[in-house]
Formats: C-alpha cells, sequence, structure tokens
C-alpha cells in the first residue's frame, strides 16, 4: 500500500470515527482474509499434473451423477413405519416449517411397495430394485444422511456441482483440475459423459469453470462416433498442412496476446493444440474392439451401444489415460408420477439403466488396481419425499431433508453405514453430511484442506465451500 493510500484509508477510518487502533487491527487481519493456497499453473500449459500440499488418498474421481434425484426410499431406506402408515396424513410436527416443490398440503404418506432385504457383513439394505448392486455393498461407504439446501433440480444440481444454487461458481471437476491439473497430455483434464432421454437441467452450466480459467472447464464427449463435433480432419486434408494452420492460428494469437495481456487467449492456444492431439488420442479412447467380450457382459451391455453403461467403460478407460474429473449424468430419475415418471415401469427401467453398470465399474477399477486411486461418488441433488405425489399415477416430490449418496475407494471405509434417518423417513437422526460437508471430503481425499484452495476474484478469495463445510472424518480410514 502506497504512503497516500495509507494516508487516504487512516482519514477515512478518522471520519468513521475509528482509531488508530481498529486501523491497525484491520490491517493485521488483512493478510490472513487473503490467505489461501493457490496452486502454481503454467499459463502455457495449464493442466500439467501438479502435487497437492496435502498427502492425498486419490489422485482421480469419477462421479456417476443420478439426474433427477432417486428415491432412497424405494432404493436404500426400508420404512417398516412407513408402510404401516401408508395412506395417512403426515404427522403435522414433521410439516412444519418444510418446503417441498409440489406438494400441496393434502398429500398422505407413501410407503414403498418394493421388497428389501440386508446385504453384506455390513448390512446394508437394499431393495429389489438392486440386485448387483449387493456385490458391492462391503467396497463402499453408504451415506443415509444426505441433505442439500435447494429443492429445485436446476438449482439443486448447480449446488451439488458447486457449491452455489445460481450459474456463475467453478464446478467440483473444474476445482480438481485447477488444483491438480491432469495426468493426460492428450485428453481433457475433466470429461462429461451424458446418457438418458435427455440432459440434465442447467446443462453445461454444471460443468462450468465460473470464474477459474476456461482451460478447467467440463469437456462433453458424446456417447457415439466422434466423441466431439467437428474433431476429424476434413476429407483431403493432410496432418502436416493441418499442423501448419494450427501453428498460422497460434502464431497470430501469441500476438494478440503480446498486446493484450488477456489469459484467455492462452486458453485458445491451449484449445487447438489439446484438439490437434485428440485427433489421434479421442478415437482410440473411444474404440472398444480390444474390450474383452466378459467385460461388456460385466457392465451390462452391448457392443455399438450408447449407454450409461457404456459410459461406465468409457469413465475406467478415461482415468487409465491419466484423465482427473469425470463426470456421468443420467437421467430421468424424477418419479413424480405420469408419462415417463412413475415410480413402477419408469423407475425400474432407469434403475436396470444403472446398477449393473456402477456395480461393475467399481469391481473392474478393483480387478485393475485402480480403485485404491480413484474415488467414485453416486447419488443425486435431493431425496423423494415420504409423501406420495398424485398426478396420473403416484409418485414423490422432492426432498431435501434425507437422502442417500455412496462413495468408493481410496481412503473411504468399505463396507461402512453412515447416518440414519428416522422412522418415516422425513430427516436425519445421526451422521448427518451436508453437501458443503461432502466437498470439503473430496477435496480432503485430493489433497486439499477445502478452506485453502482459492481463486481470488473480485476482491475477494473463493472457494468450493464459501463459508461452511466440514470433512466427515467417520467415513475415512
Amino acid at each position: 500500500m502506497t504512503p497516500l493510500q495509507q494516508s487516504t484509508r487512516r482519514h477515512f477510518f478518522q471520519q468513521c470515527g475509528l482509531g488508530f487502533g481498529t486501523l491497525a487491527l484491520n490491517q493485521l487481519m488483512l493478510p490472513q482474509a487473503q490467505a489461501g493456497f493457490a496452486p502454481q499453473i503454467d499459463p502455457a500449459n495449464p493442466m500439467a499434473s501438479r502435487l497437492p500440499p496435502l498427502p492425498a488418498k486419490v489422485k482421480n474421481v469419477i462421479y456417476l451423477f443420478m439426474a433427477g434425484a432417486p428415491s432412497q426410499l424405494d432404493l436404500f431406506s426400508d420404512k417398516p413405519k412407513l408402510r404401516e402408515y401408508s395412506g395417512q396424513a403426515p404427522p403435522k410436527s414433521l410439516m412444519e416449517g418444510k418446503r417441498f416443490a409440489f406438494l400441496k398440503g393434502n398429500e398422505t404418506l407413501l410407503g414403498s411397495e418394493r421388497k428389501f432385504a440386508q446385504y453384506g457383513e455390513c448390512g446394508m439394505t437394499l431393495s429389489e430394485l438392486f440386485p448387483h448392486h449387493r456385490k458391492i455393498v462391503d467396497e463402499v461407504t453408504w451415506l443415509q444422511g444426505m441433505t442439500t439446501d435447494v429443492f429445485n433440480h436446476g438449482p439443486a444440481k448447480l449446488f451439488m456441482n458447486t457449491g452455489f444454487q445460481a450459474p456463475g461458481r467453478p464446478s467440483l471437476g473444474s476445482w480438481a483440475t485447477y488444483g491438480l491439473g491432469s495426468e493426460s497430455s492428450d485428453l481433457p483434464g475433466f470429461v462429461v459423459l451424458q446418457s438418458g432421454p435427455r440432459g440434465p437441467r442447467a446443462g453445461s452450466t454444471l460443468w462450468s469453470s465460473g470464474f477459474l480459467p476456461t482451460s478447467f472447464q467440463g469437456v462433453p464427449f458424446r456417447g457415439k462416433g466422434d466423441p466431439i463435433l467437428y474433431l476429424r480432419s476434413p476429407d483431403g486434408t493432410s496432418r502436416h498442412s493441418e499442423r501448419q494452420f494450427y501453428d498460422t492460428v497460434s502464431g497470430l494469437n501469441r500476438a494478440r496476446l503480446d498486446i493484450t495481456g488477456d489469459p484467455e487467449i492462452m486458453t485458445r492456444i491451449n484449445s487447438y493444440e489439446m484438439a490437434y492431439r485428440m485427433q489421434s488420442s479421442a478415437p482410440e479412447l473411444m474404440d472398444l474392439t480390444n474390450e474383452s467380450d466378459h467385460t461388456f457382459s460385466n457392465y451390462g451391455c452391448e457392443r455399438g451401444d450408447s449407454s450409461f453403461a457404456k459410459n461406465c467403460i468409457l469413465a475406467r478407460r478415461l482415468v487409465e489415460r491419466g484423465t482427473r474429473f469425470v463426470q456421468l449424468y443420467h437421467t430421468n430419475w424424477d418419479s413424480h408420477g405420469g408419462p415417463g415418471e412413475n415410480l413402477n415401469d419408469d423407475f425400474e427401467k432407469v434403475c436396470r439403466d444403472v446398477d449393473q453398470a456402477s456395480a461393475a465399474l467399481i469391481l473392474d477399477l478393483k480387478e485393475r488396481g485402480l480403485l485404491d486411486e480413484t474415488l467414485v461418488i453416486w447419488g443425486g441433488e435431493f431425496g423423494r419425499t415420504p409423501m406420495g405425489e398424485v398426478r396420473k399415477t403416484v409418485g414423490r416430490d422432492h426432498h431435501v431433508d434425507a437422502f442417500t449418496m455412496w462413495m468408493a475407494g481410496g481412503g473411504i471405509k468399505k463396507g461402512y453405514i453412515h447416518g440414519q434417518t428416522d422412522e418415516l423417513g422425513f430427516g436425519v437422526t445421526e451422521g448427518k453430511v451436508h453437501v458443503h460437508d461432502l466437498h470439503a471430503t473430496i477435496l480432503h481425499l485430493l489433497g486439499f484442506d477445502h478452506e485453502q484452495l482459492t481463486y481470488r476474484f473480485q476482491g475477494r478469495n473463493f472457494r468450493l465451500t464459501d463459508v461452511h463445510g466440514h470433512v466427515v472424518q467417520e467415513i475415512l480410514t
């Protein structure tokens, strides 16, 4: 701070009636307010692999995002009391102060019609709809006490991915690659794969880099054909002529960079270079001819499919090749009732879409020695209500106070059930894990203190967990 700035600052505090003691305290606190860990990034190679400041348990993340919010009450939480009181009005004491997206206040309790049983040494309860998950009950930690703040799909997905319910903040995958870079020089460090009848609500804002440099945003891959449109060289274009084109464009961009100093120009240069390298690496990634019939059988898909199961195979191949963060979105889990969203046939179909492949991914990573260095996350943006929502058929509304996710991989306890809910499934009675706590724990496993991994923007340091979040120590080894 210059002498003139110090004099101006002193005058301001004096005019406000504040003495030099307050000014001194303010000055002492200023460095602390600006404290944080900002990785040293080479603008010419922002995705260069970097070591985290703390010991890391994992180096890769695969996030299986169930877009639309699976019903924990029909998959993971058997509630005999809910079945007993099904059709009755919910207790007023449990409804006070609650907000729901579509319920009108006259709905009744809805017990699940599914059969449940306990599996594995951990005794995890699963419904009949997830038979393949029985194979991995003792491989994962079950987060039965998840909570969130946001009850509409788009904002809730943003909150689960960025820690904030409005667009503009960096996604979890962007924070991971900002901190760690990537071990792959020929593929993006953050890749997004989608399946199901439509894309997730909130779209590309879910994998945006926000105010971080755009080098760290997620790159969506198509599940069939060329992973990225226009990546293939035009007919009649030689590799040599293409290289000349890239070099010419790069030279023009660098000349502009020298004039403006705009860091996004370097991002553009890096994007062209990555595109050039991906003309060879991406087709190799997508070519599954060397994958065995046994692998396809384990994941439950056919060769040539475009499906969640195929995307799980691609996710494993991506982390094998050094991609840091892979996120799969699968729709439609939005079980309100009505066409395409009923809790019977439609729900059974979406369960079949993901059950076998999710379990196969864990077992495949374990067999290949990759699970110890990879974190796998499974879950949606919130849960489903213990009350039924009556449309053309009965479904369940959005529920933020209690839902289930699971995690597996390095640093995570195996076969551990964390948290539980009340006998009707309204709220968490122990082991509550908020979204900010989940984010803090993920960053911890990657080797970061969530309070220290920051990026300075518009005059202050931002972090994924804002001013919230605690590492869930109970689930860690």
